[in-house]
């Protein structure tokens, strides 16, 4: 996509490639319209160069736009009026702020959503699929508490391995809901990891056209779906996201100290976006929302 010439005047530069899903990642700048045409204008970041660019936004099915970002009257205009979604998250996606409008104009994933829920053998063999995703085998157990017995097994394995591999000293998994800065630092790394790895799968969700609160494994939340979700990336990301961040963190500079939860959240978005995580995990949602009749897999 070639740049427009403007006030910053970058003419060779052109815009990243829109993924697969139609989204568009834009940070550090302004969206507007010119004369009818919905443009960029690019203060500059790692993944843009400063620049005024030209969208076509029949191209695009949603906007994700992190920090430093404003939007225009006319553009929500534009963007509304043609469907275009339009997410205000944290960088890399590591928070959602809103969204507008809500998924795609299509309920037929929400439908087979439900459908599924409403079902308890389906129910169940939906979040069989989850954990055959998550650990690699498809568990025996037909119960979901014992499937998630089992998880909790593994997952203590899973935290050794990993405080072993990243050299981080740490005592077990707790979590003080009323005094959080209370926990050590893995403990604190793993909250804002998760946090974040939660915030892509808001995104996630709210491109594909899922209900949030519409669990097969978490039930009570208001985003019950999308801590499901988000869980299938726990040992793969958010783990090794956190102890990295630990490391780091231990050894930052001392004249330019930064807070755990900003070096886990600049390395969170890092991740997600080099990961082209919420692209993959809008897939996952329409692979485990297909008709998987008798199927664990």
């Amino acid at each position: 996509m070639p740049l427009l010439k403007g006030r910053l005047g970058l003419e060779t530069a052109r815009i990243p490639h829109i993924d697969r899903h139609g989204l568009m990642w834009l940070g550090r700048g302004n969206l507007l319209v010119e004369d009818g045409t919905l443009r960029f204008v690019a203060a500059g970041d790692e993944f843009l160069p400063p620049g005024e660019y030209l969208i076509p936004f029949q191209t695009v099915s949603c906007f994700v736009l992190g920090p430093g970002t404003t939007v225009s009257h006319d553009a929500m205009r534009i963007t509304a009026r043609h469907g275009t979604g339009l997410l205000f998250t944290g960088e890399g996606g590591v928070r959602l702020y809103a969204s507008m409008p809500f998924g795609p104009d299509s309920s037929d994933l929400a439908r087979r959503q439900i459908q599924l829920w409403s079902d308890p053998h389906a129910r169940l063999r939906v979040a069989r699929r989850m954990y055959a995703w998550r650990l690699g085998e498809i568990l025996p157990e037909n119960d979901l508490d014992s499937l998630r017995g089992i998880e909790g097994a593994r997952m203590r394995e899973t935290y050794r391995q990993l405080t072993a591999q990243y050299g981080i000293q740490w005592d077990g998994r707790r979590y003080d809901r009323k005094n959080p800065l209370n926990d050590d630092l893995p403990n604190q790394a793993i909250n804002h990891a998760a946090t974040a790895m939660e915030a892509a799968a808001m995104v996630a969700t709210a491109v594909a056209g899922a209900i949030p609160q519409i669990g097969f494994i978490h039930e009570s939340s208001g985003i019950s779906f999308c801590l499901d979700l988000a869980d299938l990336y726990r040992d793969s990301i958010t783990l090794p996201v956190a102890f990295s961040a630990v490391r780091e963190f231990q050894r930052q500079n001392a004249g330019l100290p930064r807070t755990l939860e900003s070096v886990t959240r600049k390395l969170a978005g890092r991740t997600f976006r080099k990961e082209r995580l919420v692209s993959v995990m809008i897939d996952k949602i329409k692979e485990l929302f297909e008709d998987d009749s008798g199927r664990d897999s």
